[in-house]
């Protein structure tokens, strides 16, 4: 037998809790059992007024909103509100009765904006802090990497840094004047080539986002980077930073295991990433400080032109490199990469792997 639904005149009460109309499942009742935000205006206390000014929006509401918005996909503060209005779970949630009216979407930007990145960063480790003490996160084993996000900006808001690379390149000194005709050698001089670079794009409405992409076969989309780090026991976020989209994720793990070991509390004992983070120097880092690297070195090409450089083999107690022909590379010169090792031009000269080691413009084999 099919039932039917009779049209009803809107109640003027209703004899139960706003709790009551909320399924106990619910991702939000969920949450609501186990956070405590009672802290939170205490914390941004110095931002307000005390004894002038109309009353500003509960703190407490403001981040309970930006949290049901997280849990929801909601990135927009304006369908944050909208679906806020009509939401049971998101008024329970926040602390909004029915007949109370929810905030203005432009006073969650102004929130944002009075707080401050800082403070929402304290505000971060703390929550991570209490889930130490929960006894939720070891800290212990830690999983990091790193994820593009495509700005929301449109394709018609894209611009050449045309006027920045003119200025560069009328900033460098003209090069002297050389006489004409042939050097005593019996060869023309020729200057040093200068390379000339690609304008970079840029969103003339979000300036802070870059081009980049993640695959080779993908266009470079403006984006931003987000690196992440997750614990090991239960899947707690760590540590979140965001940079730009052309941003190398493998020179942010010193700092984002810094950063954790200061929230936590705990010394990382191990880290596992993928081959975007497999650079010599965070092997090096890691070793000092007696971490243990899960981390796969970068993958080697096909066909590579020359002779890659797990054939070379370093002797870190004598101090030089081994070259597959026997030959000994000295250290040159140490920069922020590392130590540059060569090899000297008489012993590449008379090498039979010359051809598949020694660049054509080098006199030698140069490894790092």
């Amino acid at each position: 037998m099919i039932g039917t639904q009779e049209r009803w005149q809107e109640e003027l009460f209703v004899a139960a809790p706003l709790s009551a109309l909320v399924p106990d499942d619910h991702i939000l009742k969920q949450v609501d059992k186990v956070v405590d935000l009672s802290w939170v205006q205490d914390e941004v206390r110095d931002c307000y007024c005390e004894d002038n000014g109309r009353p500003s929006i509960a703190p407490e509401a403001a981040l309970r909103l930006m949290l049901a918005g997280l849990f929801h996909g909601i990135v927009h503060d304006r369908k944050l509100v909208r679906e806020a209005q009509v939401n049971l779970a998101i008024r329970w949630f926040a602390g909004y009765r029915l007949h109370e009216q929810v905030p203005d979407h432009s006073s969650l930007t102004r929130i944002r904006q009075r707080w401050g990145a800082e403070r929402f960063k304290r505000m971060f480790v703390r929550v991570v802090q209490a889930c130490v003490e929960a006894g939720l996160v070891s800290g212990e084993t830690v999983h990091v990497d790193a994820t593009l996000i495509r700005a929301n900006v449109s394709w018609e808001s894209l611009s050449a840094e045309h006027a920045q690379q003119v200025w560069q390149e009328n900033q460098q000194p003209e090069p002297e004047a050389e006489p004409e005709g042939a050097t005593p050698t019996g060869r023309r001089r020729r200057g040093p080539k200068r390379r000339r670079r690609r304008a970079k794009k840029r969103s003339r409405t979000d300036p802070d986002a870059s081009m980049a992409t993640s695959r080779a076969d993908h266009p470079l989309e403006p984006s931003f980077k987000q690196h992440t780090a997750v614990d090991d026991a239960s899947g707690v976020i760590l540590d979140a930073a965001v940079s730009t989209g052309e941003a190398n994720e493998g020179c942010q793990l010193q700092e984002q295991l810094q950063r954790i070991e200061a929230a936590t509390r705990t010394a990382v004992q191990t880290v596992t990433a993928d081959a975007a983070y497999g650079h010599a120097r965070n092997y090096e880092a890691l070793e000092q400080r007696g971490t243990q690297a899960v981390i796969p070195p970068p993958r080697e090409p096909r066909r590579a032109r020359r002779i890659p450089l797990r054939r070379f083999k370093y002797d870190g107690k004598h101090g030089m490199v081994r070259c597959p022909g026997g030959k000994v590379l000295r250290p040159r010169r140490t920069d922020a990469k590392g130590t540059w090792y060569r090899a000297e031009a008489s012993d590449c000269a008379a090498c039979p792997l010359r051809a598949r080691c020694v660049p054509p413009s080098a006199r030698s084999r140069t490894v790092l």
